[in-house]
């Protein structure tokens, strides 16, 4: 299943499980926990069906000897569930109506947890009655929507259905939805920088597991880096309400992950002793928390080791005692510290106001700063959360770190507009905004590597695209009848037909940087697949020539300078072919952009040409149906060549930034701190400080920024037109009163 299936599957399971939400009368936080729980029992019901013939054939092979074991004992060796019969979901899928599904939900779950029982308390059970309460078919019509999950699905895909789910709950939550999920994304975000390569992973606010999700799926694709290093990765995580544990226990099963989560409130127990014993903390933790009792964590290691913060004015006599913690940002942060290993990396969450928070704070910082813990501060741009629409900071702690610069990265015009409320981070905002951290590492192959890829996948777009084009004009030639009109629909597939000159420019780039080449056939760039964390979907053999279409392109996840000398000068020449390789490709969509701007004034003409002669005949002045149709193929043609561009859009944006493929301060972007420059800021960490600022281009193309003027100009006319309209016919009223009168 490729990535667009996978967003129209999840697209229409939500949609239809929460139609049946709709017309009932439960909350979304009534009815998060059993869609959930179904999911995981599908879940289960495809881990076990794959092992199942297996299972019986150890099982009659042992039965009748002194190494007889039970089926359930089996089944758990195998693949971790020991599943009856009336627990199996084509068996409560066909169970007739008039059954009691909700009953029999509850004795599946029930049976599950005792043959798991890390399980035990977790899986919802009586929830299933709770959606009976108006319509006694929702249990069933859940149980036919999430029979649409392929057999087949593995346990990456539920895990990304499950965490998908939990995003549209949380989205649906608003406020409270926060408490329990961090933007997936943003997640991604923090993981890249920070790059988990195996071991104990804390997360002491860790609401439906995400961090712990992402961290291992992060080794995973990384994982033929590692070299023979232990990637084995144990989750430890603790979460305040009851029902969220339940969540996070059920993410943990579903994507395989060894750990265990704990119900605690952080400020006051430490059910895993955690001073020093992590290799990487990351988590979201609640802001500007000011209950927390002082008393109860100014001798606390995890919380004193590098300050507390208190109140500036003096404590009366009547509240001695009673005294709480200002704001509870600080003790986050220092429990994040205090918690890593010698060699440990963090990354949290933090409100944007921490980064310059004074008096007893403001010292903390200081000694955190002094101490040299401080990586790395990222501010992500407004309204990326549901808990709060302020920009928050991105803390990154490493305790190896190898000088005593801070790198400071100012992410805040870096976003997809979503909805008005909501922006997040398209998967190469994220690749990007990681390699500034790894160019800082030193790490300039990096650089070269996410410029193949995003060649690579741009060249698969564009053959793609060469297929829709012809089409399209086909199109526009049926409708546009005037010789102007033909000859720029003419002029532009003259302009696509260089597409053949840039395939063998591409072709060159291989060869001379010792790839494979394909032969000269469009299924040769098609089967490179780029997956968003620049994993090779089809991974393929190099070495079988009997595959058509070998991988042009080395995964980042290989060793893929394994066949190459990786040094400056490889690098260096790389940087050099792949910057001539995108001046080929400017003049191009240049090329493009004015055939279609030419276009774009022949249709108006055309749209005009059409009104006028209307008017003269004394017919309505609407577009026709050929001229909407016109208007149509047009619109999607400027779609094709936008999403043909969107690779070397990316290539464009990390070369005039970092032109040599190493790390430099951006204007605007990022800036490398000396210990003397963040003291002249009065240790404040807010990267604003020291980046500085740029005026950023809106993205928009000129033919876009025109199209939008056109269609907010059609809409004032429709509007001034209503006008007039409602004035004549106030007018005739009032004449009319009148006239009785």
């Amino acid at each position: 299943m490729n990535k667009e299936q996978l967003k129209k599957l999840e697209a229409d399971l939500w949609s239809a499980s929460d139609k049946l939400r709709a017309n009932s009368d439960l909350k979304s936080s009534e009815y998060a926990t059993p869609v959930l729980g179904l999911i995981f029992l599908k879940f289960a019901d495809n881990n076990y069906r794959r092992h199942e013939k297996a299972i019986l054939a150890e099982y009659q092979q042992l039965q009748g000897t002194r190494r007889e074991k039970p089926v359930s004992e089996i089944a758990i060796e195998k693949c971790g569930f020991y599943l009856p019969d009336h627990t199996r979901y084509d068996y409560l899928l066909n169970l007739p109506e008039e059954k009691d599904i909700a009953k029999a939900l509850k004795e599946a779950m029930k049976a599950i947890e005792e043959y798991k029982p890390e399980l035990e308390g977790v899986l919802p059970k009586d929830e299933y009655a709770a959606l009976t309460r108006t319509d006694k078919t929702i249990p069933q019509q859940l149980l036919r929507t999430f029979a649409d999950i392929p057999a087949n699905a593995t346990g990456d895909l539920f895990g990304q259905i499950y965490e998908y789910f939990l995003s549209e709950f949380a989205r649906s939550e608003g406020q409270k939805g926060g408490e329990f999920f961090t933007p997936r994304l943003v997640v991604r975000l923090m993981v890249e920088i920070i790059e988990p390569h195996g071991g104990k992973v804390f997360d002491p606010a860790c609401g439906s597991g995400g961090m712990f999700v992402q961290s291992a799926q992060f080794i995973e694709a990384h994982r033929n880096e590692l070299r023979g290093a232990d990637s084995g990765v144990y989750v430890c995580g603790q979460e305040k309400t009851q029902d969220t544990v339940k969540l996070a226990k059920m993410n943990l099963a579903v994507n395989g992950l060894r750990g265990d989560i704990k119900q605690a409130n952080t400020y006051y127990e430490d059910p895993y002793d955690s001073f020093g014993a992590f290799d990487y903390v990351l988590a979201n933790p609640p802001f500007n928390v000011d209950d927390v009792s002082l008393s109860s964590v100014e001798k606390d290691r995890r919380f004193n080791t590098y300050g507390i913060p208190r109140n500036k004015s003096k404590v009366k006599k009547a509240d001695e005692g009673k005294e709480t913690v200002p704001n509870g940002n600080y003790l986050w942060i220092s429990l994040f510290a205090t918690s890593l290993k010698p060699q440990g990396r963090a990354a949290l969450v933090m409100a944007n106001s921490a980064s310059d928070a004074r008096h007893s704070e403001a010292d903390i910082r200081k000694t955190l700063i002094e101490q040299n813990l401080i990586y790395a501060m990222l501010t992500l741009p407004s309204n990326m959360f549901y808990t709060v629409t302020l920009p928050a900071t991105l803390w990154f702690f490493d305790k190896a770190k190898r000088d005593d610069r801070i790198l400071f990265i100012d992410a805040r015009n870096i976003f997809t507009q979503i909805d008005r409320a909501h922006r997040e981070f398209s998967e190469e905002h994220i690749q990007n905004i990681a390699l500034i951290s790894h160019l800082h590492k030193g790490q300039r192959e990096k650089f070269v590597q996410l410029i193949e890829r995003y060649f690579a996948a741009g060249m698969e777009r564009l053959i793609e695209n060469n297929e829709k084009i012809e089409p399209v004009c086909a199109q526009l030639l049926d409708v546009l009848d005037d010789a102007g009109g033909k000859q720029a629909v003419e002029e532009l597939l003259q302009h696509w037909a260089e597409l053949d000159k840039l395939k063998m420019h591409y072709q060159h780039y291989l060869q001379q940087n010792g790839f494979v080449i394909p032969s000269v056939n469009e299924e040769s760039y098609a089967h490179d697949k780029i997956s968003p964390v620049g994993r090779n979907d089809n991974r393929r053999d190099r070495n079988d020539s009997s595959v058509a279409g070998n991988s042009v392109i080395p995964n980042a996840s290989e060793e893929s300078y394994a066949y190459t000398e990786s040094s400056t000068a490889t690098v260096n020449a790389k940087n050099q072919a792949q910057q001539q390789l995108r001046n080929a490709f400017d003049p191009f969509f240049s090329a493009l952009h004015e055939g279609l701007k030419r276009l774009d004034k022949t249709v108006r003409q055309h749209e005009k040409q059409q009104t006028e002669q209307a008017q003269q005949e004394g017919k309505r002045t609407s577009t026709d149906r050929r001229t909407k149709a016109l208007k149509s193929a047009l619109e999607e043609l400027h779609q094709e060549v936008k999403n043909a561009e969107l690779n070397f859009q990316h290539i464009h944006w990390l070369q005039e930034r970092f032109p040599n493929a190493e790390y430099e301060d951006v204007t605007g972007l990022c800036k490398l701190a000396a210990p003397e420059e963040v003291q002249e800021q009065d240790y404040s960490l807010n990267p604003g400080r020291y980046v500085g600022v740029v005026i950023e281009e809106d993205g928009k193309s000129e033919e876009e920024f025109i199209a939008e003027l056109l269609v907010m100009n059609d809409e004032l006319n429709s509007m001034n037109n209503a006008a007039r309209e409602l004035e004549a016919g106030i007018a005739h009223n009032v004449m009319q009163i009148v006239g009785d009168e």
